[in-house]
């Protein structure tokens, strides 16, 4: 949360799996698609992990008022097997993209907590509390993206865990 009040949206889920797995999946690009539950992604246009604060990974994206876009993936925080995060700035093909790191004051963030032996506590983050006024009330706060982040953390237990995840577990 920043000055103004408003709060980052946050989705958890306890998955079984170590910390370190599952932050090797966050930290690859290539593997977000397979993860994404809001239906936007189409892959990957990076193919090397993030390894640190500083990295960018590009991802192609799809939205209807745009179309086919890239979106730039700039790394702000980044610590191993605990903490990832990137605020996205529009790339090729969006039609914001003329402004070259023009951050939009959106944050995606996981946050991993062990939780016993083998197992960890999985939080999402959607922070929109930089951006603009009207994007903010057009996204209810980033309150919009909740069911996406569930799916998403649902998928990413799938991914780490080999087993089909109930969809409310």
């Amino acid at each position: 949360m920043d000055g103004d009040g408003s709060p980052a949206v946050r989705v958890s889920r306890r998955i079984d799996a170590p910390a370190a797995a599952i932050f090797r999946v966050l930290a690859d690009p290539a593997r977000h698609l397979a993860l994404d539950g809001s239906g936007m992604l189409r892959g990957a246009v990076t193919q090397t992990a993030v390894t640190g604060v500083g990295d960018v990974f590009v991802m192609r994206m799809y939205y209807s008022a745009h179309g086919d876009y890239e979106m730039d993936n700039h790394v702000v925080e980044f610590e191993q097997d605990r903490r990832i995060s990137w605020e996205p700035v529009a790339g090729r093909g969006h039609p914001d993209a003329a402004a070259p790191d023009a951050r939009w004051g959106h944050r995606w963030s996981y946050q991993l907590l062990p939780d016993g032996p083998g197992a960890t506590i999985v939080t999402e983050s959607y922070d929109c509390s930089r951006a603009p006024e009207d994007e903010r009330v057009s996204m209810d706060d980033g309150r919009i993206w909740i069911e996406s982040m569930q799916d998403t953390l649902r998928r990413l237990d799938e991914l780490c865990t080999g087993r089909r995840a109930g969809a409310d577990a």
